[in-house]
């Protein structure tokens, strides 16, 4: 995203550092089985993000029909570079959530939300137990998610990194998930570059400008 001039995390709320490429058509089961070496949960989801009106440095989803998050962007300290692996750049965000109802798609309504159906496969890691399934609540340590989205009948898929936790070490914690996961190489031709790195709100609002 380009809205926000920072380049440091927020002051406030809950931070967050994330990498995420996203490629369009079916997930081969073959990045399925790369993904399965870690435990995992499996979770069906529909998250509706706003489109209309656009808020510079925002991405606003509802979850569900339990949760309104909002996240704001903190500016980028630089490039995820794994030769021959990936290559990304890296998000600050800070993000709150607030309970909520279903989004609403009223035709004639002043906001526009763009429903996003998700297979998510979440696996965390901490320093003492390596990679575990998610529990009830996370609020700091290492998420990794290969994730299956369909949105307006069009199929897509989804590797992201994200590390919650104290501003110092976010950096830290994202890069041990990321070197954790790559020991292995990826099982089928897949570009972790530039072209594909970009966060779920960023994605929306280009494939909307695309018509």
């Amino acid at each position: 995203m380009t809205a926000s001039r920072r380049d440091s995390p927020p002051a406030e709320g809950v931070r967050s550092l994330e990498v995420r490429w996203i490629f369009p058509g079916l997930l081969a089961a073959a990045m399925t089985g790369w993904f399965e070496r870690f435990p995992a949960e499996v979770r069906w989801v529909e998250d509706a993000y706003l489109l209309d009106p656009y808020l510079p440095g925002l991405s606003v989803k509802v979850r569900g029909d339990r949760a309104l998050e909002v996240k704001l962007y903190g500016g980028s300290p630089g490039l995820l570079h794994l030769a021959g692996r990936a290559l990304g750049r890296l998000q600050y965000w800070e993000k709150s959530s607030f309970p909520h109802g279903p989004a609403s798609y009223v035709s004639g309504s002043r906001t526009t939300w763009r429903p996003v159906n998700k297979k998510r496969r979440i696996t965390w890691f901490s320093r003492t137990a390596g990679a575990r399934v998610p529990g009830l609540s996370h609020d700091r340590g290492r998420a990794v998610e290969l994730t299956e989205v369909s949105v307006r009948g069009e199929l897509w898929w989804t590797l992201g990194f994200e590390a919650t936790g104290p501003t110092v070490a976010l950096r830290t914690e994202l890069d041990a998930a990321v070197a954790a996961v790559f020991a292995r190489p990826l099982p089928v031709d897949v570009d972790l570059g530039m072209d594909n790195c970009q966060s779920y709100a960023h994605w929306l609002r280009l494939r909307a400008s695309a018509g």
